[in-house]
């Protein structure tokens, strides 16, 4: 048997969709990708008084989920589900997801999104908001913004979908997460398509969180730079549409070709300092794609820009690949947007394949020689073409939840020599 002999059968991405501080849908991203645009503004976030910059989307608050057209998505308004369905709106996605219930049927098409803190700003504006007795206002429905269970179930019924749906909240592996249950729920025949991603908002428990872990930049995040201090974060909306490959491919489709997944449980705040868990979530994905780490043309970092997030991934890349790999994280034109993260960058990732180019790491000046050095990663500053068949996407999140996936173009998997798609798996 050989051993590197893909263990689930490749999905095919139907149709992908991010909507981040660069911008609504796929064609502001792959703009914004190929100038090296920053989306990053000094903080000015609701009450928030911090000294520290943040990746906010525009046009959230104009938002109404009641013009949707879809009774009760009322209940469900706050600042993440109105960040989710400003998403739903672009690139085609919500028609794009009509087509495939009349392919499969609204029973065998799966939601399974990830999301950190989900509506928890409408619990924050609530408690300003309470009564002399303290009670919260009555217009507050935890069950529908708050409830981390929220996510999933505003998308189901907004693109009345009746298949399983769930939410992962694993920190900032969330988004990336859902890739590999989607991968498993379409092998086992549970479903035929699945809607994954995440959304993740701006709130005070995240800002003032980070602050008091002394993890938030006084500047825009800067990437394995010498002179990281540290994350900005930032929120966004990302979705993709996963349906079994067709015996029949076509050259630029791009395909899921491995999911990895870990817990090395180190710390609830900080990485293994060697990256454990990290190197075995990259290993695991690349066995399960059924190819050589020397197979992978670039990586999405996980790059948060903090000293010791960054020191770890450096390791634990280095313990991969025996010759250094060229990657870069999408972080300093984003920000971290935590449970969207895995999501997001898996688009950003997808955009790479399709264009063929390498985005730039807005805000990276000086790279640290401790992690970028010799022999070691090879960092990409700036945009540029390439011709990239496959690539790697790493979310590690806290509490050492981690996730790597691998994508490929069609034509790249077929130039590894497989042969004909039987039953999704080329063998």
């Amino acid at each position: 048997m050989n051993p590197l002999a893909p263990a689930l059968p490749p999905l095919r991405l139907v149709l992908a969709t991010a909507t981040s501080c660069l911008g609504a849908g796929l064609a502001e991203h792959a703009s914004a990708m190929r100038e090296g645009r920053c989306g990053l503004k000094p903080c000015d976030f609701d009450i928030v008084d911090l000294p520290t910059w943040i990746g906010e989307v525009q046009g959230v608050d104009s938002v109404d989920l009641g013009e949707v057209g879809v009774p009760g998505l009322r209940d469900f308004d706050c600042r993440n589900n109105r960040l989710a369905e400003l998403g739903l709106r672009q690139d085609g996605f919500a028609h794009a997801v009509e087509q495939a219930v009349a392919r499969h049927g609204a029973e065998r098409v799966g939601v399974f999104v990830g999301t950190s803190t989900s509506g928890i700003l409408q619990t924050e504006q609530a408690y300003r908001r309470r009564d002399e007795r303290g009670a919260l206002p009555a217009d507050f429905h935890y069950t529908g913004t708050q409830s981390n269970a929220s996510l999933a179930d505003f998308v189901a019924r907004r693109l009345g979908l009746q298949g399983p749906s769930f939410v992962i909240s694993s920190a900032c592996s969330s988004s990336a997460k859902v890739f590999a249950t989607a991968q498993r729920m379409i092998a086992s025949g549970l479903v035929d398509c699945a809607v994954v991603g995440g959304v993740d908002s701006l709130c005070l428990t995240t800002l003032y969180g980070f602050h008091a872990l002394e993890l938030l930049s006084r500047e825009p995040c800067r990437p394995f730079d010498a002179a990281r201090k540290g994350l900005s974060l930032g929120e966004a909306a990302a979705f993709v549409l996963l349906e079994r490959a067709p015996s029949q491919l076509r050259d630029e489709d791009v395909l899921l070709l491995g999911c990895g997944e870990s817990s090395d449980a180190h710390h609830m705040s900080s990485p293994h300092p060697e990256g454990l868990g990290a190197s075995r979530a990259m290993r695991q994905a690349l066995q399960q794609a059924g190819l050589q780490a020397e197979s992978i043309d670039y990586i999405n970092l996980h790059g948060t820009a903090t000293p010791s997030n960054d020191a770890a991934e450096s390791r634990a890349v280095r313990a991969v690949f025996d010759a250094a790999p060229l990657g870069n994280s999408t972080k300093g034109a984003t920000g971290h947007t935590l449970g969207a993260a895995g999501g997001l960058e898996a688009v950003l990732s997808l955009l790479a394949l399709r264009e063929g180019r390498i985005p730039a790491s807005p805000g990276t000046r000086e790279l640290d020689p401790a992690l970028t050095g010799a022999g070691q990663l090879r960092y990409q500053v700036h945009g540029a073409d390439a011709r990239l068949g496959f690539v790697m996407s790493n979310s590690f999140g806290f509490g050492g939840t981690n996730c790597s996936l691998v994508f490929g173009r069609a034509d790249a998997w077929t130039a590894q020599g497989r042969g004909d798609v039987q039953g999704g798996a080329r063998r």
